[in-house]
């Protein structure tokens, strides 16, 4: 049995984890800085915690369990700005959005911890190239059951929620073409994209402890899926958005996600969301993002016309597209100088 905390923190209580990238202040290169930067904020009283990720020039900011959704955002500022100060001593800057855009990933310095080199050695350049960015959401769910189904249910809408949040253009110095290179590059992963149909939580249960039977993983958290449960935190986590770059758009994505989930859990979906529209919805989303047309109940509808159709309100601006923003600094340089203006602005 797979230890679960479901019900034990209050429902739709919130956590949140930002990737933030580590940055020359002068050249806006990737270092791979992590353990200074963790020494440097070592004893600091914080409103939640660093943490390493696979490669050491990303710092992951994590807050502690939070409820009203005011008291996340407030403790993701006050992150963002203990890292800033942090990382001025230390001559870099960090930066905010799905993707560096001139970095080459495959050769960022991976962060010297097993965990992240038996990644490197399953996944090989697959893994390398995870030099991309997420905001992850915890909703706290009442029940292991519930979960499931709210799983379900926000299915659909996660390719919407990818579109909107699309803020990874660019690539190794030049446009893509995709809006969110991040998410195509996650995609490459194994046991990544949309979760399997499960008969419950026992199935998902079963399925996760079958795969640790064989020695392929370790446990659930070595599944990559858009959305997954997370019984030890007893939480639904959402990992689907591009990290923000705006602490604005963190809070409204942050917002969205949880009024989902409480929809969701008054409204659950009589049967499983469709894999295959999923698979077209996400990949339209990847390509076009905020400008995409997805399926929804039958018909093409433009993300931005869809921010009508959801069923709570939501603070984000439909008309605003991170990037975009990249997009119109004219190149890859330009576009890194501005995401660490808009990170934290001095």
């Amino acid at each position: 049995m797979i230890e679960q905390r479901f019900g034990e923190s209050a429902p739709l209580s919130i956590g949140v984890e930002e990737e933030v990238m580590l940055l020359d202040a002068q050249s806006f290169a990737p270092i791979g800085a992590i353990r200074e930067l963790l020494a440097e904020t070592d004893g600091l009283d914080l409103p939640g915690t660093l943490k390493t990720e696979l490669h050491a020039s990303v710092v992951e900011l994590n807050t502690e369990i939070c409820w009203p959704v005011e008291e996340a955002v407030a403790a993701i500022g006050v992150l963002r700005a203990r890292t800033s100060e942090a990382l001025e001593g230390l001559g870099l800057v960090m930066a905010a959005a799905g993707s560096h855009p001139f970095a080459e990933p495959e050769e960022l310095p991976i962060t010297d911890e097993k965990r992240y080199e038996e990644m490197v050695g399953y996944a090989g350049v697959t893994a390398r190239r995870q030099g991309v960015n997420g905001l992850h959401v915890h909703v706290g769910m009442p029940s292991a059951q519930e979960c499931m189904t709210t799983l379900e249910t926000l299915l659909p809408w996660m390719p919407f929620v990818l579109a909107a949040s699309a803020n990874s253009p660019f690539m190794s110095g030049r446009a893509t073409g995709l809006a969110s290179n991040r998410a195509e590059i996650l995609a490459q992963l194994p046991r990544s994209s949309a979760p399997p149909v499960f008969d419950g939580y026992s199935g998902w249960e079963t399925w996760i402890e079958g795969l640790v039977a064989t020695g392929l993983m370790k446990d659930y958290t070595q599944v990559w899926w858009d959305i997954r449960p997370h019984p030890r935190f007893g939480t639904l986590e959402i990992r689907m958005p591009d990290q923000p770059t705006g602490l604005d758009r963190t809070a409204g994505f942050v917002g969205l996600l949880r009024d989902l989930c409480a929809w969701a859990l008054e409204h659950p979906a009589p049967e499983p969301a469709d894999r295959g529209i999923y698979q077209q919805n996400r990949w339209a989303a990847v390509r076009y993002g905020p400008d995409a047309e997805l399926i929804h109940d039958g018909r093409l509808v433009r993300v931005r016309d869809l921010y009508e159709e959801l069923p709570v309100e939501t603070s984000l601006d439909p008309d605003l597209s991170e990037g975009a923003l990249q997009l119109e600094q004219g190149d890859a340089g330009a576009a890194c100088a501005d995401i660490v203006r808009r990170t934290w602005p001095s």
